[in-house]
């Protein structure tokens, strides 16, 4: 019985702790609200007095905020409300592989370009041989000259004989539609959160085992023939996604604000 007692005011300690912390992020995220970006927001000491919590409390807060890109911490200056993130908006009934970029100058700087073998994992995806020719580009994706996304082509080399680096910055796909006669059409990708290894957070520029969103892309043409296959890493900290979705009978309704333009980022267009 004793034991019995002691797990359950552990349980409701840790309860009370978490329900704390929550309370103390939904402060500071009225904080960041009310506050442009470049903004200090109070001290710690200054928060913790002002709202009776422990330093851990709020640290633990903080740094919740500071790993979602809300926040951003500056040695021997204070905290700071970090620069808005890049949004993407996703919309319904408009073509995946027309999608205007999001916010931003973007530019792309090319790390890698050559030809190797597919491999079984990746010819698998492209529905080629694993000794087939694939032309793999990993290239640098940058937003106002910051380092944004870590991207990795796959293409396979029969579909563009001779590609070089240039076609593909210039536009891939109106290449292949130009020169190959192939027509994308349709492509299947996939989302999901993940951390970065230290090559690609020294890459783009933040630290070891910062959140990423991780972008998995098989594109095919009008014939469902695959002709690239692309993965690619978003920092977690300065990119969203924002989805627009619609209900049944939201066509005979629409929303005056909806955008019918926008869909996911082709990111070789």
């Amino acid at each position: 019985m004793h034991q019995q007692g002691t797990s359950g005011g552990t349980h409701d300690r840790e309860l009370k702790r978490e329900l704390k912390r929550d309370r103390v992020r939904e402060v500071l995220l009225d904080l960041i609200e009310s506050r442009r970006p470049g903004d200090a927001i109070p001290s710690e000491r200054a928060l913790c007095t002002e709202l009776g919590v422990s330093r851990p409390t709020l640290r633990a807060a903080v740094d919740t905020l500071v790993a979602s890109g809300l926040l951003v911490r500056e040695h021997g200056r204070g905290m700071f409300v970090a620069r808005a993130k890049v949004t993407q908006e996703l919309t319904p009934g408009s073509h995946p592989l027309t999608a205007p970029r999001a916010a931003g100058d973007w530019s792309s700087r090319v790390l890698e370009f050559g030809t190797v073998p597919a491999g079984a994992r990746i010819g698998r995806k492209l529905r080629i041989s694993p000794a087939a020719g694939l032309v793999h580009v990993v290239r640098l994706r940058l937003v106002d000259g910051e380092p944004i996304a870590l991207e990795r082509l796959h293409i396979p080399a029969d579909l563009a004989p001779g590609l070089t680096a240039a076609q593909v910055e210039s536009g891939f796909y109106a290449h292949l539609r130009e020169a190959r006669r192939i027509h994308p059409a349709h492509a299947a990708q996939s989302i999901e959160p993940t951390v970065l290894t230290e090559d690609e957070a020294a890459l783009l520029g933040v630290p070891v085992l910062s959140p990423a969103l991780l972008f998995d892309r098989v594109t095919t043409d009008t014939g469902e023939r695959p002709v690239e296959y692309v993965r690619s890493l978003y920092r977690g900290d300065r990119y969203r996604i924002v989805s627009r979705l619609e209900l049944d009978g939201a066509a005979e309704h629409p929303a005056p604000t909806a955008s019918r333009s926008g869909a996911w980022w082709g990111t070789v267009e």
